[in-house]
């Protein structure tokens, strides 16, 4: 089961950082700074503590909303999101 769930975490997380603003700044980083070294720890390392961030909060999240709620509220922000993105409001 850890297997699972570590693999199927590491396999959407990945997909959706993969050519994000995030990708796009280190990139623009590493290459205004010159040092990869530091710009990897740094990207590594605010997304290692943002995810753990969001493991937190869900975590406490869970304890008093039930998942169905949040899955229904996501789904709603994101069809927002995406329809103001197609107006041209986002």
């Amino acid at each position: 089961m850890f297997w699972q769930t570590f693999l199927s975490t590491f396999g959407l997380v990945f997909l959706a950082e993969l050519g994000d603003k995030t990708q796009l700044a280190t990139m623009l980083l590493v290459a205004q700074e010159k040092s990869p070294a530091a710009v990897f720890a740094g990207s590594a390392s605010a997304l290692v503590l943002s995810s753990f961030i969001g493991v937190v909060a869900g975590l406490a999240i869970t304890k008093v909303v039930p998942t169905s709620f949040i899955q229904t509220g996501a789904a709603i922000a994101f069809i927002t999101i995406g329809a103001l993105m197609l107006v041209g409001k986002i």
